[in-house]
């Protein structure tokens, strides 16, 4: 039975912006230019995969920060 709940909803609407300028942020670091204009289906699965993977990764980063108080 599918479920309801989509792995891909913001859960805070009010981040959206931020996890925008997170993921053009890292896009560039990467060596992705105007990231935001570029047709995503014409960049390969590894560079769209690089993107989210330093997005989890740094989230991951945020929230532990977070967590110990630092």
């Amino acid at each position: 039975m599918p479920s309801t709940n989509s792995s891909n909803k913001i859960v805070v609407p009010e981040a959206r912006q931020a996890l925008n300028q997170m993921k053009t942020e890292i896009a560039s670091e990467l060596g992705l230019s105007n990231y935001e204009s570029i047709d995503k289906g014409n960049l390969s699965a590894r560079q769209n995969g690089y993107v989210g993977g330093y997005m989890t990764k740094r989230l991951v980063e945020q929230a532990q920060r977070s967590l110990s108080g630092k």
